[in-house]
């Protein structure tokens, strides 16, 4: 299974680097880019659509017998208990507007648990990658999430869920605030998880994110020796999460902010 899941990673790898260069043709290419709006906050362009394309084409090639599950199209059923789950554009938003902040996401898992996870930042060249019990790595060399064991030493990402009140983030908010902490966002769920894990945000909450934006992140702060809320394998690739992830010195005092706005 080590083998395997090595394999793997380094697959995705590989993939999550060539998707990103299509996306980028995309992204430098904005004004004649169509986009779409599938609700409030929530767009979506040619560019996710033909990026995950690419990817699913890939995948089938590589592992015919894998499941797939995917933002932008329907879920494949697979044979070997592996399934993929992937983003091929997470901050769309800030993508279509410009904005250097979106990543490739491809994870996997087996049975429910992930045992592969990479985020590409295409216009850094930063690819996050991990396998379960490998270790966390960005670029090939190893990182660790933050030793911090104060709030005040560092940011806290926050996502901001359209399936969630938005009264339960502003509190959340407040409360960091009156810490001394400090909230960052990007817009990029997935890409604020990796900074976790590498140690550039003291952790990051979002009352519920969808398995193609945590699943990946979320192992990689797991590898990097830092501590999540551990997802239902039984329910995460259909119903999403709640994510509450950070260094293991800052853990317990975000996970407490949590408590009253997420109703823990």
């Amino acid at each position: 299974m080590t083998s395997d899941n090595k394999a793997r990673e380094h697959f995705a790898i590989d993939l999550a680097q060539r998707a990103g260069e299509l996306g980028l043709k995309y992204f430098r290419d904005l004004d004649n880019l169509t986009i779409e709006s599938k609700g409030h906050q929530d767009m979506v362009s040619q560019a996710d659509r033909e990026v995950e394309l690419f990817i699913r084409a890939a995948m089938k090639a590589a592992y015919p017998g894998d499941g797939i599950v995917g933002e932008e199209h329907a879920s494949v059923t697979g044979s070997t208990g592996h399934v993929w789950v992937i983003d091929p554009i997470d901050g769309t938003a800030n993508f279509v507007r410009g904005i250097p902040a979106w990543c490739v996401v491809i994870a996997c898992a087996k049975d429910g648990d992930t045992v592969v996870g990479v985020i590409h930042e295409p216009s850094t060249g930063e690819t996050f990658h991990c396998r379960k019990g490998g270790g966390a790595f960005l670029n090939g060399k190893p990182i660790r999430a933050s030793a911090a064991i104060n709030l005040t030493e560092g940011s806290v990402g926050t996502g901001f869920s359209n399936r969630a009140e938005m009264q339960n983030i502003v509190t959340l908010i407040r409360s960091l605030i009156a810490e001394g902490g400090v909230f960052f966002r990007n817009a990029s769920g997935a890409l604020m998880l990796a900074y976790v894990a590498a140690g550039r945000l003291l952790g990051y909450v979002e009352e519920h994110m969808n398995a193609w934006d945590c699943l990946a992140g979320m192992l990689l702060v797991e590898e990097a020796g830092g501590t999540i809320v551990k997802p239902d394998p039984r329910t995460v690739l259909e119903k999403g999460t709640l994510v509450i992830s950070a260094g293991n010195g800052v853990f317990a005092q975000i996970r407490d902010l949590c408590v009253e706005p997420f109703k823990l």
